[in-house]
């Protein structure tokens, strides 16, 4: 799907979603392109018509497992996190009770940034990936999905798109999601109660949590 954007994007067109829909792929498809270009564009056409239906199959698959536990249906209520984000986040990370803090999640994501420290100096530098790469991928998604639809998140991550560079302010953003949920897990609260309450994120908890 990536690709074909690219396709269209290197004529000018920026249809995004709409590329998606039915009136948008009678567009692309009649979009005049170079030979090998267009040749492109039929493979890739015909590959994603083959995994569309097992993609649709797996989809339901997870929604419908995610109906299942009440920690992941809970998970769903921030934003830009779905049926599998949440679902991978709960069954990678195993228990919340596993780490005593906000950070421990952090390092166990993989997204703490490696520190170098000489002469006196610390230096802040490249997360450490350590962890599981695809929770990480679908936490910077989520993030950007929630800076594109929460103007909280929005303004975070501008305020820190601005200071450092988008690269960077993505990670952080997505680091920070990865916090959050492991205290609405741990404290088994909704978005709305992060809300109404706070995080807390960084202090420890030795109870089970409020709900």
């Amino acid at each position: 799907m990536n690709q074909l954007q690219a396709l269209a994007m290197n004529e000018g067109k920026r249809w995004k979603t709409k590329l998606w829909s039915q009136q948008g792929r009678a567009k692309f498809e009649k979009l005049p392109l170079a030979f090998w270009a267009s040749r492109r564009r039929q493979e890739l056409l015909e590959l994603l018509d083959r995994m569309n239906p097992t993609i649709a199959e797996l989809t339901a698959a997870v929604e419908q497992e995610a109906q299942k536990r009440p920690e992941v249906l809970r998970l769903m209520t921030h934003p830009g996190v779905g049926p599998l984000t949440a679902l991978a986040y709960v069954l990678i990370t195993g228990i919340p009770m596993r780490f005593p803090c906000g950070k421990q999640i952090g390092n166990y994501l993989g997204m703490i940034p490696s520190e170098d420290s000489s002469a006196g100096k610390q230096r802040l530098g490249h997360i450490s990936k350590q962890g599981n790469s695809l929770l990480r991928f679908l936490l910077v998604e989520a993030a950007q999905a929630a800076v594109r639809h929460d103007p909280d998140w929005r303004r975070r991550y501008l305020q820190l798109a601005i200071r450092r560079e988008p690269r960077i302010a993505k990670v952080a953003m997505a680091r920070k999601l990865g916090v959050r949920l492991y205290w609405m897990w741990r404290k088994e609260w909704t978005y709305q109660q992060v809300l109404q309450f706070g995080s807390h994120a960084g202090q420890l908890v030795t109870g089970q949590g409020g709900k």
